[in-house]
């Protein structure tokens, strides 16, 4: 019965990771997506506008 425990807790634990995981990694691609976009912005002011 304690083996049972000892994976239900594993499962949890890995459940957990994944949401937190997903979480992390769409918080992460917004980022990354907005620094390119900021990126290009500073390009097109600096070498087309000044």
């Amino acid at each position: 019965m304690e083996n049972l425990a000892y994976y239900a807790a594993c499962i949890v634990a890995v459940i957990i990771g994944i949401y937190l995981f997903k979480r992390f990694v769409g918080c992460l691609v917004r980022s990354v997506i907005t620094i390119i976009f900021i990126a290009i912005l500073v390009y097109i002011y600096v070498y087309y506008l000044s």
